[in-house]
């Protein structure tokens, strides 16, 4: 992929000219030599050949240096690439500094980030064919202070993900806003130590996931008009699997209702709108202190992963689950997806917390999942009760009785190498 993406950099260059020392002739026509800041940062001008010469600055940027956005609007037709270490890419601010990808020709990401160290702040992305900020393998890296967006109505053909760090160590997230991504708003996959902070992900359909992922926090984020607020997934056949030990706690998690607008396929396609928090298949997450209100199918749900897999080292079930000390507005009224075939059953609406009550998978044994729900006698729950998968609405045995779990005990506070 790293080759792929250096060859049509280079490919954008000579179709530009991008590639050639800036010349008196160039400065008769518009193109902006750019000049070194005082302290050195490398200041890129507006000017003809904007995409060219970013471009170029990110190839040949050295580490530890700064590239220095300017204001303004600027047009990309190709998707941007950083593969050098201890970069900051910086911007006049979120609205500010806007890379617009409404004409970029192809379906890749609008920048791809392949390096470590590397921090991103203040400019906003928009309108990309695909991801809108991906890094892989980029450990220590920063998304601060972003904007990245897709305009108008919900629409399967926006891009899966607006902020994308993946396979990664050491991942802060902090004052990142993401709209209309048809995958999740903002993503982290396939990671380890990752802190998702004061931000705001809405009109998603995930608005913010953690998925096959260790040690995470997420707080502090305004979660909202997402199909699905607030993710913890773990899947089958990933090259990292084992997902455990993520806390989700004061973030405001609130209409969370948009229909359902991912591709056919993807598994986010199954999430069903109204919800606030869905843990599926993770082990040891803590959900506390958060506000949910008018989240329309379920403030919380816990359940088993859904798919026909082959993959023998995968635990499908939830274990070791904390939902304590949140508090619940209205929501459960208008159940969407399988859940509203069992509202029915339940006189028409779910209460705040919902399990799947599986246990067992096929011809295993069933365990303990030892599902804690430590909150006060007027908080509604619910264990559906179908105990095997696959699910079947004949063998429903539902039960209002809270499970006796007990915690696990603290995790370990997120500590980022890189970070305050």
């Amino acid at each position: 992929m790293r080759i792929l993406m250096m060859g049509a950099a280079v490919a954008v260059l000579a179709a530009c000219g991008g590639g050639d020392e800036p010349s008196d002739a160039d400065a008769d026509t518009g193109t902006v030599a750019e000049q070194p800041a005082a302290d050195g940062a490398a200041v890129l001008e507006p000017g003809d050949d904007f995409q060219a010469r970013l471009q170029t600055m990110l190839i040949e940027a050295e580490e530890g240096s700064t590239i220095t956005l300017p204001e303004g609007t600027f047009m990309m037709t190709d998707g941007l690439s950083l593969d050098v270490d201890g970069v900051t890419i910086t911007g006049a601010g979120q609205g500010a500094t806007i890379l617009d990808f409404s004409g970029q020709r192809g379906s890749g990401e609008g920048l791809l980030i392949t390096s470590d160290d590397v921090t991103l702040e203040n400019f906003s992305i928009q309108e990309t064919k695909g991801d809108g900020i991906k890094s892989k393998g980029a450990d220590r890296i920063i998304y601060r202070d972003l904007t990245v967006e897709w305009l108008g109505d919900p629409d399967p053909e926006n891009g899966a993900y607006g902020v994308y760090p993946v396979e990664s160590t050491d991942v802060l997230v902090e004052r990142v806003t993401v709209r209309g991504a048809s995958d999740a708003g903002i993503y982290v996959g396939q990671s380890n130590n990752i802190i998702v902070r004061d931000s705001v992900a809405e009109k998603n359909v995930a608005g913010i996931e953690i998925e096959n992922s260790t040690h995470a926090e997420v707080y502090g984020n305004v979660v909202t008009q997402n199909t699905g607020g607030v993710l913890v997934f773990d899947l089958p056949d990933l090259p990292v699997m084992g997902g455990n030990s993520t806390r989700i706690y004061n973030n405001d998690i609130y209409s969370n209702n948009t229909p359902n607008f991912a591709p056919p396929g993807n598994i986010v396609a199954g999430v069903p709108a109204g919800t606030g928090v869905i843990i599926m298949a993770n082990d040891k997450v803590v959900v506390e202190n958060n506000r949910f209100e008018d989240n329309q199918t379920v403030q919380v749900l816990i359940t088993a992963y859904t798919e026909p897999f082959t993959d023998e080292d995968y635990n499908p079930l939830p274990r070791n689950v904390v939902v304590k000390g949140n508090t619940y507005g209205t929501g459960g009224n208008n159940p969407d997806g399988r859940l509203a075939e069992i509202a029915p059953l339940l006189g028409g609406s779910l209460p705040p917390i919902v399990w799947d009550g599986v246990t067992r998978w096929g011809e295993n044994e069933d365990i303990d999942n030892n599902i804690v729900i430590d909150e006060g006698e007027g908080v509604g729950f619910i264990n559906i009760g179908f105990g095997t998968y696959p699910m079947d609405l004949a063998n429903v045995s539902p039960s209002m009785e809270r499970p006796g779990g007990e915690a696990f005990g603290e995790l370990e506070p997120v500590t980022l190498s890189h970070s305050e």
